[in-house]
């Protein structure tokens, strides 16, 4: 069958593509080597992130995926919750990063306030007051539970869009308007998507090698469902955080902070630990994470890394239940210096990749902007953009 769009993956990437080009009036078909998503689209917090995106496009990308995620819960009857996030200061170097940031959002749409200890207890149960400095409110940030997300955009795709799903199906072979399976069958189309992830290493792996792209390994947990009437509230991050996202990187004093932390505790450093916790729907908090690369990657996972994850929760939240039902690590593919890359491998063949562990926030709009660009026969260099 001959379609207007294949797409090749389908976690939330390739499935932004689908949508963005079915709402189009586009006929498309989705193609994955797993019975259901299996990647890093389901392996994740659920956390759509403005916060942690630096001011311009990046930021511009984030606040428009914010407002498709909403139309697409709503169209797809998932739950997509606005909690907003929390970061908690507990030492002074903390909170003075959080007082250079705020002024800096005020022109790009991020609805911020600086709050104190009082008014932190009013927000949330769960943090720990002991040596609380203040934090920063972020009212923009969403929550979704990413394996109901990703399979409610699946089956709304397929019912309302009439979008093909094509499941343990490995795509072997892309030329320029069709692509072949691994059974020997083979399907047209006009243009094509390659959003893989990072597990690339089978359809035009050279494109990814020359982006340099590295594959980022993190681990995560799941608590047992918290007591009825408990509730996280926002999304909660420490201090350690402050040193992961790019949208802090100009503030003066994160210099101290990530210095305070790489002579005190090294350790987190090593495994790129920063703390988060985010409540799913079941009750329980999903708590992590941390980030290793290349080399650094093995199979099994550390408990050394799940227990310094719980040692630096355990500092900055008081939490009823800290019993752990659930651990698992999820794998993604990170671009070293952009936040992601678009390469035509083939005429009308695009591979799209290296989001790293932006993708649940950047991608929809993303994918929007490539679907409206390739209407329109733009360049793709100026997809590009820079961390």
């Amino acid at each position: 069958m001959h379609y207007d769009l294949i797409v090749v993956g389908g976690g939330i990437v390739g499935l932004g593509h689908a949508w963005a080009a079915a709402k189009q009036g586009q006929t498309v078909a989705v193609f994955d080597n797993n019975p259901r998503a299996e990647g890093a689209s389901i392996r994740n917090f659920g956390m759509i992130w403005p916060v942690g995106q630096p001011a311009g496009t990046q930021r511009a990308l984030a606040l428009r995926s914010r407002t498709l995620w909403r139309e697409l819960g709503a169209a797809a009857g998932f739950p997509v919750h606005e909690c907003g996030s929390l970061h908690l200061a507990h030492h002074d170097d903390e909170l003075a990063v959080l007082q250079e940031f705020a002024p800096s959002t005020a022109a790009d749409g991020l609805d911020i306030e600086l709050v104190t200890p009082r008014q932190i207890a009013d927000l949330t149960p769960a943090a720990n007051q002991a040596g609380l400095k203040g934090g920063l409110y972020s009212h923009t940030e969403l929550r979704v539970t990413p394996p109901t997300a990703v399979s409610s955009i699946s089956a709304y795709l397929a019912d309302a869009h009439n979008v093909k799903f094509h499941f343990d199906s490995p795509i072997i072979k892309v030329d320029s308007g069709e692509v072949t399976s691994s059974h020997g069958q083979t399907w047209t189309a006009e243009r094509i998507v390659i959003a893989t992830g990072a597990y690339f290493q089978h359809l035009f792996p050279e494109a990814h090698q020359a982006e340099r792209l590295l594959i980022c390994k993190l681990q995560m947990m799941l608590t047992e469902a918290q007591p009825a009437g408990w509730n996280l509230g926002p999304h909660i991050a420490s201090g350690l955080t402050l040193r992961h996202y790019p949208s802090f990187r100009d503030c003066p004093s994160l210099a101290a902070v990530k210095q305070r932390f790489a002579e005190d505790s090294p350790q987190l450093d090593r495994y790129g630990i920063h703390v988060m916790a985010s409540q799913a729907d079941n009750g329980g908090l999903i708590l992590g994470d941390s980030h290793e690369y290349g080399d650094d990657i093995e199979p099994t996972d550390k408990a050394e890394i799940d227990a310094l994850m719980l040692e630096e929760l355990q500092k900055i939240m008081n939490v009823p239940n800290w019993n752990i039902t659930r651990r698992w690590h999820g794998l993604y593919a990170k671009h070293p210096t952009q936040m992601c890359f678009v390469c035509e491998v083939r005429p009308e063949v695009l591979v799209v990749n290296g989001f790293g562990g932006n993708g649940m926030t950047l991608s929809l709009a993303f994918s929007e902007s490539i679907i409206h660009r390739w209407r329109n026969s733009a360049q793709w260099e100026v997809l590009h953009g820079t961390n």
